[in-house]
């Protein structure tokens, strides 16, 4: 049994769903109608094209050109990353893209090895997709990383200097702010696979389950791209910040303001 099909005019009313937070966001004054109104538009538009796209693709089904999507996927996330973290991408846009491409290859190639075997390693089918959710989840940890990091650095910048007088190395005196900001990426992954299953039921489990798949292997597959998502986030944190530190201080160890967007 395949999914149920959603017609034309099904999706008209579906988006008469969103009319009453709408009505309610504009009696609290929020007037925040423009920004639903283009999000809601760049929604539609982006994943109708992302939905043809991805139809050719699945049915080409070709190693270049599947890597090729994959190369755009993580170009994209990489300014994402650093524009909603406020930093420059002239000086990170190398170390993050090498960070986080590192580390969602690991975690791709280890659960298509090791763990789910395709007969094509390269099938569109099971690469594009699991790639995207581990790159999505890995995106957001990496944004409250870096973003938590330097405005730390930024706002304890005496305690940081004290740290460097006394005689501390530059590692010794962000290794608090460093301990901080990827606990604060890694905190609502924990978060989440903790309350799985009891107060969510997550979005590949469902997505299968409702594509007429097995309850147990949907339980499966989603046990399995969560473990990797967890790596890929954490590895790509600690990697992330630890390439930064070489681009963000002078030769005198002090946070170059020139690094960060001015907001």
């Amino acid at each position: 049994m395949g999914t149920l099909d959603i017609g034309m005019t099904q999706m008209a009313t579906l988006f008469g769903v969103v009319l009453l937070p709408w009505l309610l966001i504009s009696l609290l004054g929020l007037k925040l109608n423009q920004v639903i109104a283009v999000s809601l538009l760049r929604m539609t538009v982006q994943l109708g094209l992302v939905g043809i796209y991805l139809k050719t693709l699945f049915t080409l089904n070709d190693p270049w050109l599947n890597g090729l999507w994959i190369v755009v996927m993580l170009v994209v996330a990489d300014l994402t990353i650093l524009r909603r973290a406020g930093l420059k991408r002239r000086y990170f846009f190398l170390a993050t893209f090498m960070a986080v491409a590192a580390s969602v290859v690991f975690s791709t190639a280890y659960l298509l090895l090791l763990v789910i075997q395709p007969p094509l390693l390269y099938d569109a089918r099971y690469l594009v997709p699991l790639t995207g959710m581990i790159l999505g989840n890995c995106l957001q940890g990496n944004v409250i990383a870096l973003e938590r990091f330097y405005t730390g650095l930024r706002k304890n910048e005496n305690e940081y200097l004290t740290y460097l007088l006394l005689g501390a190395t530059r590692w010794e005196a962000v290794r608090p702010y460093f301990r901080e900001a990827v606990k604060a990426a890694v905190n609502p992954g924990l978060a989440y696979m903790a309350t799985m299953g009891l107060v969510t039921l997550p979005g590949m489990m469902t997505g299968q389950i409702l594509g007429g798949g097995e309850p147990w292997t949907a339980v499966k597959y989603q046990i399995a791209i969560m473990l990797c998502i967890f790596t890929s986030t954490t590895l790509a944190c600690i990697l992330n910040l630890k390439l930064s530190l070489n681009l963000a201080f002078n030769e005198f160890d002090i946070l170059m303001e020139e690094v960060v967007e001015k907001r």
